[in-house]
């Protein structure tokens, strides 16, 4: 008869021991496998952004692959409007006098040599009668230099007495054309003093074309010599005057385009080109002024508005997307991935390094190669960054 061996009741509860923890860890080993996929599944499905074909149409969505595009480099530069010198006047007088009449007020247009104002003054009639009697000893004393010298000429004639009459009617004639040329300057007529006319008011006329900035006088007041009176523009030659900071003097030059914007126009954005660049510094603050041309001219562009523009400098091929494609979570820059799965649209976010800002354009770097021929929203970013947020923050409240 056999004997049966029996196992010790303490190595079967150690052995028992040890396959129930072998099976206790491998269950806790494939549930945590199980739990860390499903969590992996549900981040990359928490940064898509799913549009019906509806949703789609309603949001007049854009999708559209990348290209090279034409971006450029700028210096900010800000100023204002000018016109050069030779297109603005100040009206002045010669003489002292009162203001009669005033024919213009500010704003209106006046072309070249129109009447703006009409000056009276005794001095004004007495500069025309001593006028008129230079003029007329004048005319005398040329008859009797012309007798003294035809009697020179015949040999009759004293010598002396051809050279003073020569000599007087010299000195007449210059005294006659002086007091005819301050008449021309007071705007009266030498030929109508001539024959006979007293002008008891002269006119004051615009010596060249625009606007009338200013008025600086009043009907009947007196006026002193060179006494500024009205202010003339002539706003078809205004141009932009920016002022560009010693730090960027170097990158603007003649030929660029300037972009630049002022407040009588809201919304619109002006176009010039530089044709002159400054070579003296201003010194409060320092910096150089650099005109452009306008090239746009629209609406009431006046002398002296404040303008913000900034000054193309450089031109270079580089990936761009338009502003209204990116969007921002924190300090971090996206743009979406857009696919289509049968009716649906998904949008996926991927992170790029924003560059030059070209009007609606910003040139862009990706942080990861992307794909050939990958299409991307063109719009809407702010909105499919907002619905990815909104399903992140309901994931979290589940």
């Amino acid at each position: 008869m056999k004997k049966l061996k029996y196992i010790p009741i303490t190595a079967m509860f150690f052995a028992l021991a040890v396959i129930s923890c072998g099976e206790s860890k491998t269950e806790s080993d494939h549930d945590d496998a199980a739990h860390s996929e499903k969590e992996e599944n549900h981040s990359e499905e928490d940064e898509i952004v799913t549009l019906t074909g509806k949703q789609y149409d309603a949001l007049q969505m854009e999708v559209d692959t990348l290209a090279q595009r034409n971006m450029s480099g700028y210096v900010e530069a800000n100023g204002q409007l000018e016109v050069p010198p030779q297109n603005e006047a100040t009206i002045t007088t010669v003489v002292g006098a009162n203001v009669v009449s005033i024919e213009v007020i500010e704003g209106d247009k006046v072309n070249k040599g129109q009447t703006v104002a009409y000056l009276s003054h005794p001095n004004i009639i007495q500069k025309q009668t001593d006028y008129l009697n230079a003029y007329s000893n004048s005319q005398f004393l040329k008859k009797e230099y012309e007798r003294q010298k035809t009697l020179y000429d015949a040999g009759v004639g004293s010598g002396a007495n051809f050279q003073k009459a020569e000599a007087e009617y010299q000195a007449s004639r210059s005294m006659a054309n002086g007091l005819e040329a301050q008449l021309q300057q007071l705007n009266v007529s030498a030929s109508g003093v001539r024959n006979g006319t007293i002008y008891q008011r002269v006119a004051l006329r615009s010596p060249i074309e625009g606007f009338v900035e200013k008025v600086a006088v009043k009907t009947g007041q007196f006026v002193e010599p060179q006494t500024d009176l009205m202010e003339i523009v002539d706003t078809h030659h205004v141009h932009a005057d920016l002022m560009v900071f010693e730090k960027d003097v170097y990158k603007v030059k003649e030929g660029q385009t300037v972009r630049f914007n002022v407040q009588s126009i809201p919304g619109k954005e002006l176009t010039a080109e530089i044709y002159s660049v400054g070579k003296t510094f201003e010194q409060n603050p320092k910096a150089i002024h650099v005109h452009a041309e306008i090239e746009n001219k629209e609406g009431n562009l006046i002398p002296g508005m404040y303008i913000q523009g900034r000054i193309q400098t450089d031109n270079t091929m580089t990936t761009a997307i338009p502003e209204s494609a990116i969007s921002a979570d924190g300090e971090k820059s996206f743009v979406f991935i857009a696919k289509k799965e049968g009716e649906d649209w998904k949008f996926m976010p991927v992170e790029i390094i924003k560059g030059t800002h070209h009007g609606d354009w910003i040139a862009i770097d990706f942080l990861m190669e992307q794909e050939p021929n990958t299409k991307y929203a063109f719009n809407n970013a702010y909105y499919l960054m907002a619905e990815m947020k909104k399903g992140e923050n309901e994931e979290e409240g589940h």
